[in-house]
């Protein structure tokens, strides 16, 4: 969702007398002010929806890494990936203004509804399958099932899919599909903030960095991208008062009032929750390179991250304006582990940093491959004994050599 961050919160705040979220479709000057009350609960709820995908993707991730080769390992971000990154942003946010501006707003949103309708419902069943493996029974009959799309024949063929899953799978896939046509026919706030959770979680579980100083590349520009999008130009906040997409999480301010069929929305882009993650940004691996038992870094980047949606949220109250959120974010979530290094003298350690010569923790390490002949039995056997005693030589005498 490129421009999801600021790009909402533009169009949440644009004409709207509280300085609150226009809902798809309502006009935001027909809407009495948010109570004190109403604005607590929504903005309060968007930071812990916002806080719940960093924690749980972080988890996610970890243990992903575990069960899986390095193959079929995520790909990783480079530094220049992350320098081209905003400018493929723009180029995709300008080309959406374009589109908006020539076409229908009509087709153009009936197109991204079926996009989003079938990525929602794939992100949300991959989000909610190890939660609904525990309520399956044990004689749950579970079949297993692969989808093959191959290209060419014989030698030269070529697989293009090649997807396994299971019944309890299509379960939730069929979960996922009740919730995407309540999405799909009424454009609920629920339904949308369940597939802007899946989103987020599924990004903050497969984003990687290298290293610490891809985040900075990634984060400075996007700081300059969102900055200039929402407070130099209009393109943002017309292609938000345009698009109909669930690349936000919304929550209702008159929710008080209205129940569940509140329309007075507090809005926040799913950009401003797996960009600036301290997982994905190399902090948190960072920490664990340390071999010291410590998250520091992680902590620190994850309060960082809360004062500065916070900080967001307060400055677009006080002056009833749209904020672009990595604005106060960016410096935030570098900021305060940078401090912290410099307190701890590891400034040179965290940048010279690289993620993917990693292990991850717990996790044995092969150094040593020896040479065995014999069954594959004894090969196994010989390297259980060297990844148990990796740094131990038995002392031979002369005539044993």
């Amino acid at each position: 969702a490129v421009g999801a961050g600021a790009m909402e919160e533009a169009a949440a705040h644009n004409g709207s007398a509280a300085g609150a979220g226009a809902g798809a479709g309502s006009p935001a000057a027909a809407r009495p002010p948010a109570t004190p009350e109403g604005m607590a609960l929504a903005y309060g709820s968007l930071v812990l929806m916002a806080l719940l995908p960093i924690f749980f993707g972080a988890l996610r991730s970890v243990s992903c890494a575990k069960s899986k080769n390095s193959s079929e390992m995520p790909e990783t971000i480079t530094s220049r990936d992350a320098a081209r990154f905003p400018i493929v942003a723009s180029c995709t946010l300008l080309g959406l203004y374009l589109f908006f501006k020539i076409f229908s707003q009509e087709y153009i949103n009936l197109l991204l509804s079926m996009y989003f309708f079938v990525l929602g419902i794939l992100a949300l069943s991959h989000t909610i399958s190890p939660m609904m493996n525990r309520f399956f029974p044990a004689n749950f009959p579970n079949k297993q099932y692969q989808l093959l799309f191959t290209q060419g024949s014989g030698e030269s063929k070529e697989e293009i899919v090649n997807y396994e899953f299971d019944t309890k799978d299509l379960v939730c896939l069929a979960l996922s599909s009740v919730v995407g046509v309540w999405y799909l026919l009424r454009k609920h706030w629920i339904a949308n903030n369940l597939f802007g959770l899946a989103f987020s979680l599924n990004g903050v579980e497969l984003l990687h960095l290298n290293n610490v100083s891809t985040g900075c590349i990634l984060l400075g520009g996007l700081f300059i991208y969102d900055v200039f999008w929402v407070f130099g130009t209009n393109v943002m906040v017309t292609v938000a008062k345009s698009f109909e997409a669930p690349i936000k999480l919304v929550f209702p301010q008159d929710l008080l009032e209205k129940g569940l069929e509140a329309d007075n929305f507090a809005m926040l882009g799913l950009g401003d929750i797996v960009i600036p993650d301290p997982r994905s940004l190399g902090f948190a691996p960072f920490s664990y390179s340390l071999k010291k038992n410590t998250r520091t870094y992680f902590y620190t980047s994850f309060v960082a991250y809360i004062f500065g949606l916070g900080l967001t949220i307060f400055i677009m109250h006080i002056f009833k304006h749209a904020q672009p959120a990595l604005l106060y974010l960016v410096p935030a979530c570098i900021g305060f582990p940078l401090l912290v290094a410099l307190a701890k003298g590891e400034v040179t350690e965290m940048f010279s940093y690289e993620s993917s010569a990693e292990i991850l923790p717990h996790t044995p390490r092969l150094t040593h491959f020896p040479t065995v002949s014999g069954s594959p039995a004894s090969l196994a056997d010989s390297m259980q004994q060297k990844l148990s005693c990796p740094r131990r030589r038995r002392q031979q005498s002369p005539s044993a050599m």
